[in-house]
């Protein structure tokens, strides 16, 4: 079993959903502007790569492809996942619009997104592709989740930034959000091989 602090750190920095592998554009660019709707945004998605996890690791193991091997479900993995995935972030909202409407309403239809986050399916995915335990599964959702949470309020302090300079019009609003992003995510290129040095 590979070392937990080494899951978790290269989760986060190494293999970075948003900034390194390009996952989970959508809610990153929409949903960075402010610091208290990327924190609100970025902690329902750690929980839902968290449940998600919890609930579709089982069913690839036992259900889809069970190591008696009877049958081979394993092509229906993807839809599975998504159903999965859409039925948790339905529990999600219901729960954030029952016990904090301001986050709820702050969030506005970002939250149903979560939904269509390809980062949340890419990790659940990830964890089947690296043949984790569980608890390694779990430890590396939880990482890829504060990877997303770090990479959210690091660029939403870079966009606070960028909204208080002048901008020339040619790049104002969305050209220089991506080449901002382009910059933060050149910057975590850096943690390649050093996580393993360190933590290895």
């Amino acid at each position: 079993m590979k070392s937990a602090v080494l899951i978790i750190m290269t989760a986060v920095f190494v293999n970075n959903y948003v900034l390194q592998q390009f996952l989970g554009i959508c809610p990153f660019l929409g949903v960075s502007k402010k610091l208290n709707q990327a924190t609100g945004m970025s902690i329902a998605v750690i929980f839902v790569m968290c449940l998600a996890t919890a609930v579709t690791w089982p069913i690839q193991y036992y259900l889809l492809t069970p190591a008696s091997g009877a049958y081979d479900l394993g092509f229906m993995q993807t839809v599975v996942f998504i159903l999965v995935i859409a039925a948790l972030v339905q529990l999600v909202e219901i729960v954030l619009k029952r016990y904090i409407p301001s986050l709820h309403k702050s969030l506005g239809v970002y939250l149903p997104l979560i939904t269509t986050n390809c980062a949340v399916l890419g990790v659940c995915i990830a964890n089947i592709d690296a043949e984790y335990t569980f608890g390694e599964a779990m430890l590396n959702s939880f990482g890829s989740g504060l990877g997303f949470f770090l990479a959210m309020v690091l660029f939403s302090g870079v966009r606070s930034r960028i909204e208080g300079n002048d901008v020339t019009e040619s790049f104002n609003g969305l050209p220089i959000t991506l080449i901002a992003a382009a910059i933060v995510s050149m910057s975590f290129f850096g943690f390649t091989g050093v996580v393993e040095n360190l933590f290895g």
